[in-house]
C-alpha cells in the first residue's frame, strides 16, 4: 500500500527561553502541552494499541516542534499570539516556586500580560501563523 504522509496545515510549537536548566525545559515543554488536548480535541489522534492488544492513551496527531529563544524573543513571541489570537499556553518564572495547580494560576493571575516573566509558550495553530508568531526563535537543538 502506498499512503502518502499526512501533512497538517496547522502546527503545534513550544518556545523555551533559551537559558533553563535541562530538567526545566522538559518540565516547562510537557505542562504547556498538556493544555492542548482538552481544548483543541482535533490535535488528539486516536489510541495506542500493540500486538497482543494492551491499550495505551492516545496522543498527539502530529508532531509538536520545539524551539528557543531570548526572554526578547519569548516576549515578543507572546505579543504576536495575542495579536493573531493563536490558542497559546504560558509557563511563567513563578511556576517553578509554585507547587500545585491552584498555586500556578494564581501567579499568573497576580501578574499584568506584559509583565510576565515568560519561561515558555505553546502556541497551535495555522501554520503560516504560528511560524509568523515564532519570528526570531530557533529549533531547540
Amino acid at each position: 500500500m502506498n499512503e502518502q504522509p499526512l501533512r497538517f496545515d496547522t502546527k503545534i510549537a513550544v518556545l523555551l527561553r533559551e537559558d533553563l536548566e535541562p530538567w526545566q525545559r522538559l518540565n516547562v515543554t510537557a505542562f504547556l502541552v498538556s493544555g492542548l488536548g482538552t481544548t483543541v480535541p482535533e490535535v488528539i489522534g486516536e489510541p495506542y494499541e500493540d500486538a497482543d492488544g494492551v491499550p495505551y492513551l492516545p496522543m498527539f496527531r502530529q508532531p509538536v516542534l520545539v524551539f528557543q529563544g531570548t526572554k526578547e524573543v519569548l516576549a515578543a513571541a507572546h505579543e504576536r499570539t495575542l495579536a493573531r489570537s493563536l490558542t497559546r499556553a504560558v509557563f511563567t518564572s513563578d511556576l517553578f516556586a509554585t507547587g500545585n495547580d491552584r498555586d500556578n494560576r494564581a501567579a499568573v493571575r497576580a501578574v499584568p500580560t506584559r509583565e510576565l516573566d515568560l519561561v515558555g509558550l505553546a502556541v497551535y495553530g495555522p501554520k503560516n501563523a504560528v511560524d509568523k508568531a515564532l519570528k526570531g526563535a530557533r529549533m531547540h537543538p
